[in-house]
């Protein structure tokens, strides 16, 4: 499969099939956030495998959502702001970059593998920390849901004609 077919073949998925995630195929996506590039290769991303009822019901109420999504694994993405880049000219941390770059590369491979995901911004950073007593410096970035999608929540990759604006709305050459 190319690069742009997987692309179109991933979208939010927000109902799981009642099947467990195989071993192999949850490592292959695991795997893949290995690979992804960081800041001066820092490497700040903490990632935290949840597959138990306790642990997606911890994140249901992190995400103020009934169950998680029916989700039968999430990873909750952090970033060790202890160790990350930072750019020289404003000092600015670059985690969230990183961690983002991490969970763009987990996503598509969660595709690759015929898992559905859905990349979770909103949640309760707060209770995050403390339901996985995570450390002080690890801040979460990202939750990505995953397991094998309801077959009609599935979208179709003609969506992308429409629902993505042309490119003369979103680049410039040279100066806006």
């Amino acid at each position: 499969m190319s690069f742009f077919e997987l692309a179109m073949k991933r979208c939010s998925i927000r109902s799981y099939q009642d099947k467990p995630i195989a071993p192999e195929q949850l490592q292959a996506v695991l795997e893949a956030g290995r690979l992804a590039p960081t800041g001066k290769n820092h490497q700040p991303q903490r990632l935290l495998v949840v597959q138990s009822p306790e642990g997606l019901e911890k994140i249901a109420k992190a995400t103020l959502t009934k169950n998680a999504y029916s989700a039968k694994a999430a990873i909750i993405v952090y970033a060790d702001v202890n160790d990350c880049w930072i750019r020289s000219f404003d000092s600015h941390c670059i985690y969230e970059i990183d961690a983002s770059i991490v969970t763009t590369y987990m996503m598509m491979e969660a595709t690759e593998q015929g898992l559905g995901s859905l990349w979770v911004a909103r949640f309760d950073p707060k209770i995050l920390q403390e339901e996985f007593h995570a450390p002080e410096s690890y801040i979460p970035v990202a939750i990505l849901c995953l397991g094998y999608a309801e077959p009609q929540t599935v979208k179709s990759s003609e969506r992308y004609k429409t629902e993505r604006k042309p490119l003369s709305e979103t680049v410039w050459y040279e100066s806006f």
